[in-house]
């Protein structure tokens, strides 16, 4: 048989499945690892898919989306950053990462560099290598509050740099980027020439300050931005999101979805319509309790001793283990505490010390989960 790709061999799998799949085989096992809302999708999304089935909203959309949706995304886009956009600046997607995908896709060329965090959620990576391009990481580090240095920034980028790629707020950290830095980042942007993919997935869920988002600052389109309905209203398993660009990269995340996944799922882009033209209680409902596990994930952290960064969006928990190799180290909680948490290296080399938890277990398994981290901390 003729050889497999080499670079689909070559991809590194996930940590975090690594674990999960170990988890598996498993019983009675805390699950810290995931980064997913434990809450059901709210009923009311969930019915007027029900209802856009039945009304024959189950063929093919045009590739960039519902016409519909994409409007009612402009308008919330302009409401909620004061950009002025309109439906042909949105392309509705397969999730969040459908969106990088075909972001990436469409700004490189083979042996491009594309500037990544570290630590970075993995996916940017395994993105980056299936354009042929080459991800180049750069430093998130505890003495700067794990924020991007704007000199450090300037002098990574390459006359092969093409893409920088920020997150906020941040898988693993929590970091909100202040506004002024993202201004900041979007001014050497455009003084060095290069684009920017802001993966803005978590936007809605901030416990302190403001969201800023790079489109605010963006003058001359070289601004992608990534946002989803997953995380915000539970919608993982829909599978819907969307970039936000100028015409002329939109136009080209359009011919990306053509080839790739010819549309988005009809029966979601009529769930996503519900879940933005809807109250937005829901939202702040789960942002509540995420608030109420992070405050509990504190407390018991604050009394084991153990250093951990504190989160001011997203739903994670970046908690200094102090070990070599995170992964060995999350792989043996499992096995001797039955704990499933989330190997710092996954998200890159600086994380070898860290491990992430997710805020959105359930309050009384987190409480356990991280008793269990301090007993086996102190073994």
């Amino acid at each position: 048989m003729p050889a497999l790709s080499k670079m689909v061999v070559d991809l590194k799998r996930s940590g975090i499945r690594e674990i999960m799949d170990m988890a598996g085989t498993m019983e009675d096992v805390i699950h810290l690892e995931v980064g997913e809302p434990k809450f059901d999708t709210p009923p009311h999304i969930v019915s007027a898919a029900l209802e856009a089935a039945r009304a024959g909203f189950t063929r093919y959309t045009p590739n960039k989306g519902l016409l519909s949706l994409r409007r009612i995304i402009a308008g919330r886009v302009e409401e909620d950053y004061g950009v002025s956009v309109t439906s042909e600046n949105i392309v509705v997607t397969v999730g969040g990462v459908g969106a990088v995908a075909i972001a990436v896709r469409a700004l490189v060329d083979r042996g491009d560099e594309v500037l990544i965090p570290d630590p970075g959620w993995p996916n940017y990576e395994s993105i980056i290598y299936c354009a042929g391009a080459l991800p180049k990481r750069y430093p998130l580090s505890r003495t700067n509050g794990f924020l991007p240095d704007l000199n450090d920034l300037d002098q990574a980028i390459s006359a092969k740099t093409k893409v920088l790629i920020l997150n906020s707020p941040s898988n693993p950290l929590g970091v909100v980027l202040p506004s002024e830095l993202v201004r900041d980042l979007v001014t050497l942007a455009k003084r060095r020439d290069i684009y920017i993919i802001s993966d803005e997935v978590y936007d809605k869920i901030i416990y302190e300050g403001r969201h800023a988002s790079a489109l605010s600052y963006d003058t001359d389109g070289r601004v992608i931005g990534v946002f989803s309905f997953s995380k915000s209203y539970a919608m993982t398993g829909w599978r819907v999101g969307y970039a936000v660009a100028s015409e002329p990269v939109a136009d080209q995340l359009t011919k990306l979805q053509e080839a790739y996944v010819s549309c988005a799922s009809s029966v979601s882009q009529k769930a996503a319509e519900a879940a933005l033209l809807a109250s937005q209680d829901c939202i702040e409902e789960m942002r509540g309790t995420y608030a109420g596990n992070l405050a509990a994930a504190r407390e018991v952290l604050d009394g084991l001793g153990i250093r951990y960064q504190v989160p001011r969006g997203a739903f994670y928990v970046w908690i200094d283990v102090n070990s070599k190799d995170s992964a060995t180290y999350a792989r043996a909680l499992l096995s001797r505490e039955k704990v499933a948490v989330a190997p710092g290296t996954t998200f890159g080399p600086s994380g070898s010390r860290y491990i992430r938890i997710s805020l959105a277990s359930d309050r009384d398994s987190i409480r356990e989960g991280l008793r269990r981290l301090g007993s086996f901390q102190h073994e």
